[in-house]
C-alpha cells in the first residue's frame, strides 16, 4: 500500500504542475468519457435551446442534449469511440464536427453558429472515413440498442451470449461459455474500469444484468498495457447512469416462453447535474436453465435473481464519486442423461455473487485526470449431491468453495497535444477456500478385476476385491494401469467399502501491476506504445515485463485503416478450484490418484501475440474490419470437467500455437436497415505434457493435438429492419458453426463401445439402423455405410489428433424476432411488445460430446419467447 500511496501522490503533483491548477467539469472514471461544449452566435453571445446530437453509426449509439441559458451542453458517460456531433438551432446554419473520445479526460468544445441568412456554412461534410477508427487494436462496439433486439437464449448468460453473437473469432460453447480466438473463456470483463478476470459463465458466477449495460467494447486484438491476466478478449463495459437526467426514466418488462421460462426485469434512473442513480433488477425461472446432455430436457430447472445499482455524485466541478453495487443469486439442477434420470440422480448447484466498487476521480485541468478505485467481489459456490449418494452415477460429488477478489487501483490520464497517455498501478488480493468430497458409486467405472482375459467384462459383484493381486485367486483377471485402472481411486470406491474423499484447502493469491502507455497521433498516423509489469504470488509465483506496441494509418482518400500490433502477455492460472487442481500430483495427494498428471502447482504463462489487420469503408453503407492473429504461449490454461457435472478444475499445457482470422462486416443504419456479419477461423494447437486437474472423461492426447477450442469456421449474421412512421421492427439471425473438436470418438470402433444412451445422443447409425436407448449398435459389417448424425467420425485409420481430429457436425441455427417499440404511439409512457423464435428449424445439435474439458451438451431446441414491457 505504501508504494501505491507514493504513486498517487506523485501523479497528483505532476498533474498540478502540468495543468497549472485549472479545474473543469468532472467525470466519473472508468471505460467512458464526456463531452462539454459551449455554443455561441457570431457576436459571442450564448445560444440557449440549441439541439445537440452525438451519434456513432456503426455501434448505433446515439444521445441528445440541449444547450442551457449559458449556451453550455454536456454528454456524460459516453463510451470511448469516434462520434459525429451535430448542432441545430432555428435561424442558424447546422454545424457538425467529428469527436473522437479516447480517454476519460473530458473533451472541451466551442462552436460559433453562423446565421442561416448568410451564404456561409460551417457544416462538415461526412465522408466514408468518418465511420472508421484509426486505432491499432481490433475491437467490436455493441450498443444497448442491439442488445434489446438480438434474440438471447438465456437472460442468465445474456452478456456472454451477446459477445458470442456480435464479436468475430468467438466459438460458442455450452451454458453461455465461449472460446475467444482459440482459448477457453480467456476473457477479462472491465466494468466501469473494474477488471474481472474470473470466470463469468453461469456455472461459475452470476453475470451483470444486461439492462445495466449502456455499451460494450470487445477488444480482440493486442491489448493496451493497462490490461493484463486474461486477454484473449477484453470486454469493456460502460454501465448506465442517472447523472444528468432531466427527469426520471425506467422500464419494466416480463417475458414468458418455452420450457416454462419466465423473466421479469426493470430499471429506474433519476438524478440531476450533481447526483444520479441507476438501478437494474432482473429475475428468471426456467425448466431448461443449463444445456443438458440430451436433446430431451430432464432435471434442468433453475432460477436466478440479480440487481445492480450505480450511484454518481459530483461534489465540485473537479471531483466525481462513483459507486457500483451488485448482488446475484442462482440455483439450478444439474441436467441428467437418461441413465442418470432412471437412477434418480438429483445433483444441484447454488451460486451467490456480490460486488462493491467505489471510485473517486479528480480533474487537475483541461487535460489531466486522476482516478482512484477499490473493489471487493465474491463468488460463493455450493454443489450438492443426491440425498441417496448411490443415485449419483458414476460418482457422488459435493463442493463448497469461495472466491473473494479484492483490489485497489490508481490511474492518471493526460491528453496533451499529440499525446494521449495513461499511467497506473494496481494491487489485487484473492482469497480462495475449497471444500470438496467425492466417492465412486459405479463398480464398473474403475473395476479391479475382469471375468475375461480381454478385460471387457468387469466384475461388479465382488466388493471385497480391492487389489488386482486378489483377482487370480478368485479366478478373475486383474485390471492394469495400461487399461485405465487407477489404484488411487479404490479407497474412495463406495461400492467396494471405501469412504468419501474429502479435501479442504485455503490460499491467497496476490498480484501487483504497474503500466505506462501512450497514443501518439501524427496526422493520419497513430502510434501506440506501452510497458506493463506484473508480479504474481500464489501457489506458484512469477513476474514479467510486457512491452506493447502498435501502429495504424488512415488513408482518408480511400477510407482505409491499416494496422499492426504486438503484445507480450503474462497469463495467470484460473482461480476456480485452483487449490485441489494443483494438489493432485507429486508432493500433493499422490501421482495420478484421479487420473490427472499434476507435477507442480499451476504456473503462470507467457505469450507473444502478433496482429495485423485493416478496416475499409465502402461509402457510408458498409464497413469491413479484418484481423489476423498469431499467439505463441508457453504454459497455456484450460479446464477439465468431472463427468457431466458443473464442477471443473483448471489445468495447464506445456505450450500452444494459435492463429486465425476474425472479420466483421457492418452495415450502419440506412433507411431503417441495419446488419452485421462476424466471421472467424481458429487453428488451436496444444502441446503436452498436461499438468493439474482431475481427469475422468476420456484419455488425453499425446503429442500435439487440436483442443476443443479449435473450430475451422463460424459466422453470425444479424439483419434488422425498422418500418417507418413508428412501425414495427423485424430481426433475423443466422449462426453457423463448423464444429468444435470432439476427441472422444476417434473411430467407429470406439463408437461401438459407447453406451446405448451415448450412441443415441450422437445419432450413431449402421446402414439404415440407428442406435436407440434400448438397442445399441454393437457391430457393423465392413462396407456398410456408417457414421453419426451429430459427430464427424474420421474414417478408419485416418484420425490424426492434429490434422484430422473428430469433430462435432456442422450446424446452422436460425432465430427470428418481431417487435413494436411504441404500441400506442404515446409520448411519455411507451408500451413495447416482442416475439422471438430461436432455433426455428428445431435442429438437434451438440456443442460438445464426452469432452474432458466440457462434457456433453445439446443446443437448445426450438424456443419461443414473448415479452411485454413499458418504458418511460
Amino acid at each position: 500500500m505504501r508504494v501505491v500511496r507514493t504513486v498517487v501522490f506523485a501523479l497528483a503533483v505532476v498533474s498540478l504542475i502540468w495543468s497549472g491548477g485549472r479545474a473543469v467539469h468532472a467525470q466519473a472514471g472508468g471505460s467512458s468519457g464526456s463531452v462539454h461544449g459551449v455554443v455561441t452566435d457570431p457576436s459571442g453571445a450564448a445560444v440557449p435551446g440549441a439541439s445537440i446530437e452525438l451519434h456513432n453509426p456503426v455501434s448505433g449509439y446515439s444521445a441528445t442534449a440541449t444547450t442551457d441559458a449559458s449556451g453550455e451542453f454536456r454528454f456524460l458517460n459516453v463510451p470511448m469511440n469516434p462520434y459525429h456531433l451535430v448542432i441545430g438551432k432555428d435561424g442558424f446554419a447546422i454545424a457538425s464536427q467529428d469527436v473522437n473520445i479516447r480517454s476519460g479526460v473530458p473533451m472541451e468544445l466551442k462552436f460559433t453558429l453562423v446565421l442561416a441568412t448568410t451564404n456561409a456554412s460551417v457544416q462538415v461534410e461526412a465522408s466514408s472515413a468518418d465511420i472508421l477508427e484509426n486505432t491499432s487494436t481490433a475491437h467490436t462496439d455493441v450498443d444497448e440498442t442491439l442488445a434489446e433486439r438480438l434474440p438471447i437464449q438465456s437472460s442468465a448468460s445474456a452478456l456472454s451470449s451477446m459477445i458470442t453473437l456480435a464479436s468475430p473469432g468467438v466459438a460458442a460453447d455450452s451454458n453461455g461459455m465461449f472460446h475467444p480466438l482459440g482459448e477457453h473463456a480467456d476473457t477479462t470483463f472491465v466494468v466501469d474500469g473494474q477488471p474481472i478476470s474470473d470466470q463469468q459463465s453461469k456455472i461459475y458466477s452470476n453475470q451483470l444484468p444486461m439492462d445495466a449495460v449502456e455499451s460494450l467494447e470487445v477488444v480482440s486484438g493486442a491489448p493496451a498495457a493497462e490490461f493484463g491476466d486474461k486477454t484473449s478478449l477484453t470486454a469493456k463495459i460502460t454501465t448506465r447512469s442517472g447523472l444528468g437526467a432531466a427527469k426520471p426514466f425506467g422500464s419494466l418488462a416480463t417475458e414468458y416462453g418455452s420450457f416454462g421460462t419466465g423473466t421479469i426485469h426493470g430499471t429506474l434512473g433519476f438524478g440531476g447535474k450533481r447526483v444520479g442513480n441507476f438501478l437494474a433488477l432482473s429475475g428468471t425461472n426456467s425448466g431448461r436453465y443449463l444445456d443438458p446432455p440430451e436433446f430431451t430436457v430432464m432435471h434442468a430447472k433453475g432460477n436466478s435473481e440479480g440487481g445492480f445499482d450505480r450511484f454518481d455524485f459530483q461534489p465540485s466541478t473537479a471531483d466525481s464519486v462513483h459507486l457500483n453495487v451488485s448482488l446475484g443469486r442462482s440455483w439450478f439442477q444439474t441436467p441428467n442423461t437418461f441413465d442418470q434420470q432412471a437412477a434418480g440422480q438429483d445433483q444441484r448447484q447454488q451460486i451467490w455473487t456480490w460486488n462493491v466498487a467505489p471510485s473517486w476521480t479528480h480533474l487537475f485541468g483541461t487535460g489531466s485526470l486522476l482516478n482512484v478505485a477499490a473493489f471487493a467481489r465474491q463468488d460463493r459456490v455450493g454443489y450438492f449431491p443426491s440425498a441417496n449418494l448411490f443415485a449419483d452415477q458414476p460418482a457422488t460429488i459435493a463442493q463448497n468453495r469461495q472466491l473473494t477478489n479484492t483490489g485497489f487501483r490508481v490511474d492518471y490520464s493526460v491528453v496533451r497535444g499529440k499525446h494521449n497517455a495513461k499511467f497506473g498501478a494496481s494491487l489485487t488480493h484473492t482469497f480462495l477456500d475449497e471444500h470438496f468430497t467425492m466417492g465412486l458409486t459405479d463398480p464398473a467405472f474403475n473395476p479391479v478385476c475382469f471375468s475375461d482375459s480381454g478385460l471387457t467384462n468387469p466384475v461388479t459383484n465382488q466388493p471385497t476385491l480391492r487389489d488386482p493381486s486378489q483377482c487370480a485367486a478368485a479366478s478373475f483377471f486383474p485390471n492394469t494401469p495400461n487399461n485405465g485402472f487407477l489404484p488411487g481411486l479404490v479407497p474412495f470406491d463406495l461400492t467396494r467399502g471405501g469412504s468419501l474423499f474429502a479435501f479442504t484447502g485455503h490460499t491467497d493469491v496476490k498480484q501487483e501491476a504497474a503500466y505506462a502507455q501512450d497514443i501518439l497521433t501524427v496526422g493520419q498516423l497513430s502510434l501506440t506504445g506501452g510497458l506493463r509489469f506484473d508480479n504474481y504470488t500464489g501457489l506458484s509465483s512469477g513476474h514479467s515485463f510486457q512491452p506493447r506496441a502498435g501502429a495504424s494509418y488512415l488513408i482518408r482518400s480511400t477510407g482505409t485503416v491499416l494496422r499492426l500490433s504486438y503484445a507480450r502477455l503474462f497469463e495467470t492460472p484460473y482461480n476456480e478450484n485452483l487449490i485441489l487442481s494443483s494438489s493432485t500430483g507429486a508432493g500433493g495427494l499422490g501421482t495420478a490418484v484421479f487420473g490427472a498428471q499434476a507435477v507442480t502447482p499451476l504456473q503462470p504463462g507467457r505469450r507473444d501475440q502478433f496482429n495485423a489487420g485493416f478496416q475499409q469503408a465502402f461509402g457510408k453503407i458498409l464497413v469491413v474490419d479484418a484481423d489476423y492473429s498469431w499467439k505463441f504461449t508457453h504454459t497455456d490454461f484450460d479446464f477439465d470437467t468431472i463427468f457431466s457435472t458443473a464442477v471443473v478444475f483448471p489445468i495447464e499445457w506445456n505450450k500452444s500455437k494459435i492463429d486465425g482470422f476474425s472479420i466483421r462486416l457492418s452495415v450502419p443504419e440506412h433507411k431503417g436497415l441495419t446488419a452485421y456479419t462476424v466471421l472467424g477461423h481458429t487453428r488451436s494447437r496444444f502441446f503436452n505434457p498436461e499438468n493439474g486437474g482431475l481427469i475422468f472423461n476420456s484419455p488425453l492426447a499425446t503429442g500435439v493435438f487440436r483442443i476443443d477450442h479449435d473450430q475451422a469456421f463460424q459466422q453470425s449474421t444479424h439483419v434488422q429492419y425498422q418500418f417507418p412512421k413508428k412501425g414495427p421492427w423485424l430481426a433475423f439471425t443466422w449462426r453457423y458453426d463448423s464444429g468444435l473438436v470432439a476427441g472422444s470418438v476417434p473411430d467407429y470402433a470406439t463408437a461401438l463401445t459407447l453406451t446405448a444412451d451415448q450412441q443415441a445422443a450422437i445419432g450413431l447409425y449402421c446402414g439404415g439402423t440407428f442406435a436407440t436407448l434400448s438397442a445399441p449398435i454393437t457391430a457393423c459389417p465392413a462396407g456398410t455405410p456408417r457414421g453419426a448424425l451429430r459427430i464427424r467420425i474420421p474414417a478408419d485409420g485416418t484420425e490424426n489428433n492434429d490434422t484430422n481430429p473428430p469433430r462435432i457436425m456442422p450446424r446452422n441455427l436460425f432465430d427470428a424476432a418481431v417487435g413494436q417499440d411504441n404500441l400506442f404511439h404515446t409520448d411519455r409512457v411507451k408500451w413495447n411488445l416482442r416475439v422471438s423464435v430461436l432455433n426455428l428449424t428445431n435442429k438437434a445439435a451438440l456443442y460438445n460430446f464426452l469432452s474432458t474439458f466440457s462434457g456433453t451438451h445439446f443446443v437448445a431446441p426450438r424456443t419461443v419467447q414473448a415479452e411485454l414491457g413499458m418504458s418511460f
